[in-house]
């Protein structure tokens, strides 16, 4: 159906952050699949597990039991660190959310159901995520929309202070990072005073990290940027309900809604419930991605490859501004579209994503190199200087 334009190149092949395509030509890639190839394309290890578990079993559906999820989720629950917790395997991030939606409404007194999220956030193409997206340009040709979503400006802990306390209020959704609204991250001092505002309005504090989770900004999640200082120093922000997704089965199609076990609770069989959800092949997939993940210390990765891309990108002329953590980063453009300029660099052979109408965003690979990094930055400041020509 038209719900992409044509595509401009069709790729055959990857490795590692590079691509080829039909002709042969190869290009570097620090789109990743939407942030989706965390530890690059074609990763081995990914392959044998898939190679591996589709010679053992593919699916059963979820009225009968399967081994390997457990792994993932276990691993999951230890790296949210959040307190114990139980996992709902879905498909995409859009499915994950809608879960913890569910979930809040479920969880939540009777008459309390509205969730607050955030201007310019993005969590779903579902109605109901697509209504929790504070983005109202998307929201129009799709009318009626769910009801029960109200949006408040980003970083405005009043303004969230004030619509968390209306009394229909079941949970407040955040992203630490605004990936699709142009890689804005959290104002210092906010993630912690929204953890206070929902503990003070008794809702639930669930956290978006389908794109920032899994070492994506430099911390395993989003969320563990911020802290709160209390009596015994600084204590982590420990969300109540996190979703996952993207980077989780680099390319194979998984999402997971952790939420901590008292909240969890709320669901009985026949409340909520996925046909594929958390199949073997999937998780198979995942397990292989968080192993690899651990081993190569990813976050430590995006960390240091993320202050490296941060410093060459804004010593491009043509960049005024470079936002986000780790290797979710944005560039602001001056007097360029970011259409034109990721045009340009396609033909060029870099894939880069415009997210917005001056900002082009880059999620390469965690695993990407610095030469890599270095090759990006310089082939973007050719194409800069080629469009300003």
């Amino acid at each position: 159906m038209n719900t992409y334009p044509p595509p401009a190149v069709t790729f055959v092949r990857g490795a590692g952050a590079r691509l080829w395509d039909t002709a042969g030509r190869s290009y570097l890639d620090f789109v990743g699949g939407v942030a989706v190839c965390s530890i690059g394309h074609a990763h081995p290890a990914v392959a044998d597990a898939l190679a591996e578990q589709a010679r053992i079993l593919l699916h059963v559906s979820n009225l009968y039991g399967t081994t390997v999820g457990l792994d993932v989720a276990q691993t999951l629950n230890r790296l949210i660190g959040a307190g114990e917790g139980s996992v709902f395997f879905a498909n995409s991030g859009a499915e994950a959310n809608e879960c913890a939606i569910k979930l809040a409404r479920k969880w939540a007194p009777q008459g309390r159901y509205a969730v607050i999220s955030a201007d310019r956030s993005f969590h779903g193409r579902t109605l109901a995520t697509l209504h929790a997206t504070g983005q109202p340009h998307r929201h129009g040709p799709f009318q009626p929309l769910p009801a029960g979503f109200r949006h408040v400006p980003y970083g405005d802990l009043g303004a969230l202070r004030a619509a968390a306390a209306a009394p229909d209020v079941a949970a407040v959704l955040l992203e630490a990072v605004q990936g699709e609204g142009g890689v804005w991250e959290a104002p210092p001092g906010y993630l912690e005073g929204a953890r206070q505002v929902c503990d003070d309005a008794g809702v639930l504090l669930m956290m978006d990290e389908v794109q920032t989770g899994l070492g994506r900004t430099g911390r395993w999640f989003g969320f563990q940027h911020a802290g709160l200082r209390g009596t015994n120093g600084v204590e982590a922000v420990l969300p109540d309900v996190v979703t996952v997704a993207k980077a989780l089965g680099n390319g194979v199609p998984i999402g997971a809604c952790w939420a901590r076990d008292d909240v969890a609770a709320a669901f009985v069989p026949g409340d909520h419930a996925t046909t594929l959800g958390g199949q073997p092949l999937a998780t198979s997939a995942a397990r292989a991605v968080l192993k690899v993940m651990e081993e190569e210390d990813v976050p430590a990765r995006a960390a240091a490859g993320g202050a490296r891309l941060a410093a060459g990108l804004r010593s491009i002329p043509g960049v005024a501004e470079v936002r986000g953590w780790g290797l979710l980063l944005g560039a602001e453009l001056r007097h360029r579209p970011a259409a034109e300029v990721a045009a340009a660099a396609l033909r060029a052979g870099l894939l880069v994503n415009p997210v917005q109408p001056t900002t082009l965003r880059f999620v390469p690979s965690l695993l990407v190199t610095d030469d890599e990094i270095d090759e990006c930055v310089g082939i973007l400041g050719r194409v800069l200087a080629e469009v300003a020509a």
